[in-house]
């Protein structure tokens, strides 16, 4: 039976499509058809999540969560078209050379790609199970032909747009190749996530993670394989242009999570081998298999941290010394403010840790407020490192990313003698949204702070754009969810326990904080072109997507709030 619009018309949608809407009514002439890609890719993405959540559960998503599916599909494409506006700017006021803003298009069309992949494959699967359950099943063929319409204008767009980008140094062919591995390897890789960890996240949080991991790691490929050509090849024949001028900050994150994605495949194929040759030896007692588990675990990570990962660095960048001894360099350089800052950072972490940590135990406060405790934390920790040494923060961040990734490691592998340990003290602040498989609200608390952060480097005219996940999880999550628990009393909906007290007091904390920070940010030499009309939609705009949004919130506000501060 067909749906009026009406009907299918949830709080969550309405408020992801004037959100789209809000960034198509910001671009300049010359993106106009990024617009209609969007569009395209918004309606398409409507109709699959339609489907979706009127068919039979088809995979094991997180219980309580709606599938999601237009939110994880626009995000990551409407992030990265408001950053098109915003170096549209740039190169109108000559700030920035071409090549860059025609770098960002290519990351704009593999962003989309992977969306649009990963929705035709939705639309597939719901379709084969439908017809599989009902050989009649005729009223879904009006869906079909209008996503292949979709799906067609949607293509013949994308090859227009990539015809006319000339820097990078492929034709369009390749361009087009290129951007249907990228769809092609989300579909895979959400296929292995979703099956793998089942429970532990829905279809549009999965989309989002699987889309960021290919587009961050096809990014990395493809500026490898530039590099090598031009080290193998004499550069003048070398023809090939790919990204932009990289820091050397970047280049270490980026080297050290392509270290940690050798090494969790490195180390599972070790303890197979291990396992195969030791199994013949029943002798050993389980402490010493663990401390023998132990052991290879350390010198793999090792081997692979201080050698493998380096090695990509240097190639990729001409270092003038091992990327480790640049890293201490770095920290050197300015060793009072940074040793301070790291000082600051330990003693805050340890205090907060065994504080909470004590009460998550002996309390009946609910998880919730417990958590956002953190959210509190992480506004210490990184304003005063944003306002003055953000350099540093960015390096800070990705360190945490890898600790928190070797700690997941250990404790899901349940590495000898941490292993348990780790896994008794994260349970203790997990709720609904985490799973024993695993834990992600620690990493997407920390991403959802840090990429704001790392998207903002280079050209930016929108002093408030690295804020924004400091702002909306950190000021507005948190009042949002304490003020809503204590005093909320009106409810956004029947079936939720999102309040209305408590989203305007999310929404007008961080209008308060946007007041304070800004002449903060003008007296530490910042320009400031931001005016309050915009910045009070971006608030409002995410606020509700707070309040209406059954997804995990740590991972979308913060790039729906960063979009919007980009225009």
């Amino acid at each position: 039976m067909a749906i009026s619009p009406l009907k299918a018309m949830n709080g969550e949608r309405v408020v992801v499509l004037i959100f789209v809407l809000r960034v198509l009514s910001s671009l300049p002439l010359a993106l106009l058809p990024h617009a209609l890609s969007l569009s395209l890719l918004s309606l398409f993405s409507l109709v699959v999540e339609i489907r979706v959540d009127n068919s039979p559960s088809l995979f094991k998503t997180r219980p309580g969560a709606s599938s999601g599916i237009i939110l994880g599909a626009v995000t990551l494409p409407t992030v990265m078209l408001s950053k098109l506006i915003q170096l549209s700017r740039a190169v109108s006021l000559q700030q920035i050379e071409i090549g860059e803003l025609e770098h960002m298009t290519m990351q704009f069309w593999a962003a989309s790609a992977c969306s649009c992949g990963v929705l035709i494959f939705l639309f597939i699967v719901t379709w084969c199970a439908a017809n599989k359950k009902n050989p009649h099943f005729s009223c879904s063929v009006w869906d079909a032909k209008f996503s292949l319409s979709c799906v067609i204008l949607y293509s013949a767009v994308c090859c227009i747009s990539l015809a006319t980008i000339s820097h990078t140094g492929f034709n369009t062919a390749l361009k087009l190749l290129w951007l249907l591995c990228h769809g092609f390897a989300t579909v895979k890789l959400i296929q292995h996530l979703l099956s793998t960890f089942p429970f532990c996240a829905s279809i549009g949080e999965a989309n989002l993670v699987t889309s960021g991991l290919v587009l961050y790691f096809g990014d990395m490929l493809a500026c490898t394989i530039s590099k090598v050509c031009r080290l193998l090849i004499r550069p003048e024949l070398v023809s090939i242009r790919y990204g932009i001028k990289r820091s050397e900050i970047g280049i270490v994150i980026q080297g050290v999570l392509l270290g940690l994605l050798i090494f969790s495949a490195v180390f599972k194929f070790l303890i197979h081998l291990w396992e195969y040759f030791w199994g013949a030896n029943n002798s050993e007692s389980r402490e010493r298999k663990e401390i023998w588990r132990s052991l290879i675990f350390l010198t793999s990570l090792g081997f692979i941290m201080i050698a493998v990962a380096p090695s990509w660095m240097m190639i990729v960048l001409d270092f003038d010394v091992h990327p480790v001894l640049w890293i201490f360099q770095f920290i050197f350089s300015e060793p009072f403010k940074r040793l301070s800052l790291c000082i600051y950072w330990l003693v805050l972490i340890y205090a907060s840790v065994l504080r909470f940590y004590n009460i998550s135990k002996n309390s009946k406060i609910e998880r919730i407020l417990l958590r956002k405790y953190y959210h509190l934390l992480a506004v210490l920790m990184f304003l005063p490192a944003l306002i003055y040494q953000p350099k540093f923060l960015d390096l800070a961040f990705g360190a945490a990313l890898a600790v928190f990734l070797v700690l997941e490691i250990i404790r899901v592998w349940r590495i000898w003698p941490l292993g348990q340990l780790v896994h008794q003290f994260m349970s203790a602040f997990t709720d609904h949204r985490d799973s024993d498989l695993i834990i992600v609200s620690h990493f997407s608390l920390l991403l959802g702070c840090a990429l704001p952060i790392w998207m903002s480097s280079g050209f930016n005219d929108r002093p408030l754009t690295p804020f924004a996940g400091i702002l909306s999880l950190g000021i507005g999550d948190t009042m949002a969810s304490m003020v809503g628990h204590k005093y909320g009393v009106l409810r956004w909906s029947k079936t939720g326990k999102k309040t209305i007290e408590g989203t305007a007091a999310g929404i007008t904390s961080v209008l308060a904080a946007c007041s304070v920070l800004l002449p903060l940010l003008a007296t530490t030499g910042y320009v400031l072109t931001q005016h309050w009309f915009p910045i009070f939609i971006a608030v409002t705009t995410s606020g509700l997507l707070e309040a209406y949004t059954t997804q995990l919130d740590n991972a979308f506000i913060p790039l729906v709030f960063y979009s919007l501060l980009c225009l």
